[in-house]
C-alpha cells in the first residue's frame, strides 16, 4: 500500500538481527484539521509523522528501539539499541522467549471509503464550517462558537522474522460543533455534530454524525440551559443517551478489564483494577441485560482493524454475556503472562511507543426497548446526554460523571431541561441496576480520540457503540451539592 514503507522493510531484511525473534512496525501518519471559530478561520493544522519500532526477543529478554531515521544507518542503530536492551533485560523478563507471539501471516486491510477527504476542496470545507458557524450564532447569549473538521490517514506495515507482512491503512474523520452560552455568572455549553463520535471512513460519515445539521439545535439547547432549573437530587431512575454511555462504558468497563492493568502494570501511574483474574467466567458484572462485545470488525467504528500490533488476527468476542464476565481485554503477550484467553488488543499509540493492552471497539449490544418504552416506565428520574466531566477511583470502581444536558422524567414523560446533571455510583452496583437496554433504533457508533494510558503516556483512539440505557436507584445530583 505504501511504497516507501515497503522499500524500508525490504532493506531491513538485509540488516535484521540474528536473534530468537524480531518484529518491526513501520508507521506513516498524515493528519489535517481545519477550524472556524466565531466566524474566523483558524490556522490549518498539518502533521506528517513517520517512524519505526523494532522489537527484539533474545533469550528471555525483550528490547525496543524506536527511530524516525529510516536510513540504513538509522535502522542499524535501532538494531544495536534493541538488541542491547534485550540482553540487559534477559534476567528480568516476564515471559519465556517461546511465549512471545510469532505471527507469520501476510495480509492487507484498508478502511472502506466512499468519499475521500481530498475530493472536497479546502475552500468548500471552509465554506461548510462558515455556514455551521452562522447556524451556531443564534443570538447574543452565544459567546463562543466553533465548527471543526479533521482527517487522519495511518499507513502501518508490520513485519517479523517469522515471515509476517501485514499492511493496514486507516482513514479517520473527526468533525465537531461547540456552542457556549452565557448570562451573568452562568455559562452552559453543548457539543455535538461528531464531537465524541469520530469514525473511520471518509466524508460520507458526516451525515451519520449529524454534521453540520446539529448546529442550530445545539445552540438552542445551550441557550435554554441558562434558564433551566438545577438538576434534582436523590436516588432515582436514570436514562443515559449514547453520548454519555460511551464514557460510562469506557471508564467503568473498558479500563478495569484491561489485562495488563489487572496484572499490575498501571499501578504506579493510572491505578489498578477492582477486577481480579479469578472473576472471569463467574463474576456478575451487571444485570442479565448487559452484553458487551469487543468488536474490531465494524469497519466504520473508530478502532476497527484486521490485526493488532502484535500481529494477532482481530475478531469479535463477548467480554460480558448476560451480565457475567467472560474474558479480559488482553493481547497475546498478556494472555501468555496470565495463562488465560483474551482478545487482539495489543495496540501502539504511535511509532515510538510499544504495544500495550488497550480498548479497541468496546460495545454494548442492543436490547429490545425503544427509548419511549424506557422513559414511559420511569415514575421519577432524569434523562442525560453528552459527557462533561468524569472522575473515577484508582481501582476503576467508584465513579462520578457530569453531563451537559438533562431532562426531568415524571410519570413516564420527558419534562423540562435541567442544567448541571451529575450522577455517581459503584461499577458493579450500577451495572446490576441496568433495567432497560435500547434497541437498534437508539444504537449509535461513537468514539473517543484521547484515551490515555501507559508511562510515558500513550493517547489512542477507542471506539464505543451503544444504545440508550435505563438504570434504577442511581444517586443523581446537581452542581449545588
Amino acid at each position: 500500500m505504501n511504497d516507501y514503507l515497503n522499500h524500508v522493510a525490504q532493506h531491513f531484511y538485509s540488516i535484521a538481527p540474528n536473534v530468537d525473534f524480531w518484529t518491526m512496525r513501520l508507521t506513516n501518519e498524515a493528519h489535517e484539521a481545519i477550524s472556524v471559530r466565531q466566524g474566523v478561520m483558524q490556522p490549518v493544522f498539518n502533521k506528517l509523522s513517520r517512524g519505526a519500532l523494532l522489537t527484539v526477543v533474545s533469550g528471555n529478554g525483550c528490547g525496543y528501539a524506536a527511530t524516525s531515521d529510516l536510513s540504513p544507518g538509522g535502522l542499524k542503530k535501532a538494531v544495536r539499541q534493541a538488541s542491547d536492551w534485550a540482553s540487559q533485560s534477559s534476567a528480568l523478563g516476564l515471559l519465556q522467549a517461546k511465549d512471545y507471539p510469532r505471527p507469520e501471516v501476510k495480509a492487507q486491510h484498508e478502511t472502506p471509503v466512499k468519499q475521500h477527504w481530498d475530493e472536497l476542496p479546502l475552500n468548500e470545507k471552509v465554506a461548510l464550517l462558515q455556514d455551521a458557524n452562522k447556524a451556531l450564532k443564534i443570538d447574543d447569549s452565544i459567546v463562543d462558537w466553533q465548527a471543526y473538521l479533521g482527517y487522519r490517514c495511518d499507513d502501518i506495515l508490520f513485519i517479523s522474522s517469522a515471515g509476517a507482512h501485514i499492511e493496514q491503512r486507516f482513514h479517520y474523520i473527526n468533525p465537531g460543533l461547540v456552542a457556549v452560552a452565557n448570562k451573568g455568572s452562568l455559562t452552559q455549553y453543548r457539543t455535538g455534530g461528531g464531537a465524541q463520535s469520530s469514525r473511520q471512513g471518509g466524508l460520507e460519515q458526516l451525515n451519520m454524525l449529524d454534521f453540520p445539521q446539529a448546529a442550530t439545535p445545539l445552540a438552542e439547547e445551550a441557550v435554554a440551559l441558562l434558564s433551566a432549573d438545577e438538576c434534582p437530587q436523590g436516588a432515582m431512575d436514570l436514562v443515559l443517551a449514547p453520548s454519555q454511555m460511551i464514557l460510562q462504558i469506557h471508564e467503568s468497563i473498558g479500563h478495569p478489564l484491561e489485562l495488563d492493568r489487572i496484572l499490575g502494570d498501571e499501578r504506579n501511574y493510572a491505578g489498578t483494577s477492582f477486577v481480579t483474574q479469578d472473576m472471569f467466567g463467574s463474576y456478575r458484572y451487571g444485570s442479565d441485560l448487559l452484553n458487551v462485545t469487543f468488536d474490531p470488525n465494524r469497519t466504520e467504528q473508530l478502532a476497527s482493524f484486521a490485526y493488532d500490533d502484535e500481529g494477532t488476527p482481530a475478531r469479535r468476542e463477548y467480554i460480558i454475556r448476560s451480565g457475567i464476565l467472560q474474558r479480559p481485554l488482553g493481547g497475546a503477550s498478556s494472555q501468555a503472562r496470565a495463562g488465560m484467553p483474551g482478545v487482539a488488543n495489543a495496540r501502539q499509540a504511535d511509532w515510538f511507543r510499544p504495544p500495550i493492552d488497550r480498548m479497541a471497539n468496546l460495545n454494548v449490544e442492543p436490547g429490545d426497548k425503544s427509548v419511549e418504552d424506557m422513559i414511559s416506565s420511569v415514575e421519577h428520574g432524569v434523562y442525560m446526554e453528552t459527557n462533561r466531566s468524569w472522575s473515577i477511583d484508582d481501582s476503576r470502581n467508584k465513579f462520578q460523571f457530569g453531563c451537559e444536558l438533562g431532562r426531568v422524567i415524571e410519570n413516564g414523560e420527558l419534562k423540562g431541561l435541567v442544567r448541571n446533571p451529575n450522577y455517581r455510583g459503584i461499577s458493579a452496583t450500577f451495572w446490576r441496576n441496568l433495567v432497560g437496554v435500547g434497541n437498534e433504533d437508539s444504537f449509535q457508533v461513537k468514539g473517543v480520540t484521547n484515551c490515555g494510558k501507559g508511562e510515558p503516556n500513550q493517547s489512542i483512539y477507542v471506539g464505543h457503540a451503544t444504545p440508550a440505557c435505563h438504570f434504577s436507584a442511581v444517586d443523581v445530583f446537581g452542581s449545588a451539592v
